[in-house]
């Protein structure tokens, strides 16, 4: 009877094991398929249609469009707009008159596949906007481990440490004192009581006072060297602007755009494969996105900003370039003045530094030494998690060395393999003339 209720138990188990598989194998098939989707529409729909389906464009709203019309026709008209108005279907050349007769986009390379994928990213996304409302706001902790690292709040607090420490001493001392003065006796290890002479006190209060003159004079000493020592660190790192945050004139998150919708940063920075500076993006390269996104329908709010915030910041570069939301042209009458954005990142004018060399000739290694997964991050941080830019590094002489010491040389180089020695392609930059003078400063 025991074994027949485990055996009917463990097809039970199985049983359930199994239908949750499936229900897995099915959600992981369904959310590619959305993904799928999502990117098809993202390069072939988003320049006529919004991804905000309720909102119009130069196209129509697609919210719930596969419950308006019927699928087959759907693929037809996607693939083909062109071919069916001139069959004399009455759906399409009414939609077409309806659309002020601008012609949609042919898309013959589009597979059955292809198009099914866009509808359901279309149909799901409704749903995936119902479920997903929930809003995520960032909270701003405060970082004990790099308050301390400021070298006057270190002085400060080691300053207390030492006096605190002196204090309980002296205390303890005084106590100590007390009770014989109190007592005129004490006794020690079990031995029996015996009386403390007047003279013996005096000469050990002496011998005691010596002692403290010592202790202090020590704790001076070593006080004036760490001070010594703080003044020469601070000397060292004048102008040296690690962790400076200025606020911009459009609040520009790039946790948003490069973490939580993946733009990569030579989209926006593309000068930095081909020069030595990485440039400041032109408002055309912002207008590419939004154009059709005015206003914020993330589910991320960081700390302090909410939707009518950002929603302001995206107008304001509407108000900069002088585009007009209603006509959809650039007009110039709305334009106040350039944008004058604040330089956080600037190397003095002795220094050479190059974006292209550190991005395409030495990209792979310094990607391994520094354990990044983009070559920027090993200068800039962790910037796809960061509202505000800060200068995440020291940026000093010592800073570049060091780097130059650690990364290897890319062996596939050309110039490298025909100039250098090929023992040396085995070694870190620092063996080919990464750490001379002539490298940063000629």
């Amino acid at each position: 009877m025991n074994l027949k209720k485990i055996k009917l138990k463990l097809k039970l188990i199985l049983i359930s094991i199994s239908i949750v598989y499936i229900l897995n194998i099915k959600n992981c098939y369904s959310n590619k398929k959305i993904e799928h989707g999502k990117n098809l529409f993202k390069q072939n729909c988003t320049a006529c249609h919004s991804l905000e389906l309720k909102k119009k464009l130069i196209g129509p709203p697609l919210y719930g469009i596969n419950e308006k019309r019927n699928k087959k026709w759907l693929y037809k008209w996607i693939k083909n707009n062109k071919k069916l108005r001139e069959s004399g279907d009455k759906e399409a050349i009414e939609l077409y008159n309806n659309s002020n007769k601008v012609e949609m986009p042919l898309f013959t390379k589009l597979s059955k596949k292809e198009i099914k994928d866009i509808l359901f990213f279309i149909k799901k996304s409704n749903n995936l906007n119902k479920k997903n409302n929930k809003i995520m706001i960032e909270k701003s902790n405060f970082n004990l481990i790099n308050y301390l690292k400021d070298p006057f709040i270190r002085t400060i607090f080691l300053s207390l440490f030492i006096l605190s420490l002196i204090l309980i001493y002296l205390i303890n001392k005084l106590i100590y004192f007390l009770k014989i003065l109190k007592l005129n006796s004490f006794q020690e290890n079990g031995l029996k009581k015996r009386e403390l002479s007047t003279t013996k006190l005096v000469f050990f209060l002496i011998r005691m006072k010596l002692k403290i003159k010592k202790i202090y004079y020590i704790i001076q000493i070593l006080f004036i060297t760490y001070v010594i020592w703080i003044l020469w660190i601070f000397l060292m790192r004048i102008d040296v602007n690690k962790g400076y945050k200025p606020n911009q004139p459009i609040f520009f998150s790039h946790k948003i755009h490069s973490g939580i919708n993946q733009i990569p940063c030579e989209y926006c920075h593309y000068s930095s494969i081909y020069s030595k500076v990485s440039g400041i993006p032109s408002l055309n390269v912002c207008m590419n996105c939004h154009l059709s996104i005015n206003e914020y329908n993330g589910n991320y709010f960081c700390f302090g900003k909410t939707k009518k915030y950002f929603d302001n910041e995206i107008k304001k570069i509407y108000k900069y370039l002088g585009w007009n939301e209603r006509s959809r042209v650039i007009s110039g009458k709305e334009k106040e003045f350039n944008i004058k954005w604040i330089r956080i990142h600037n190397f003095p004018d002795f220094v050479y530094f190059n974006h292209s060399q550190h991005i395409i000739v030495a990209g792979k290694e310094i990607k391994k030494s520094k354990k990044v997964d983009s070559t920027c991050e090993a200068c800039h941080g962790d910037v796809k998690n960061m509202d505000k830019i800060s200068m995440y590094n020291d940026f000093t002489m010592e800073w570049c060395i060091k780097c130059h010491k650690q990364t290897k040389i890319n062996k596939h180089n050309k110039y490298y393999l025909n100039y250098f020695n090929k023992k040396n392609l085995n070694k870190t930059i620092s063996s080919i003339g990464g750490i001379e003078c002539g490298k940063c400063h000629y």
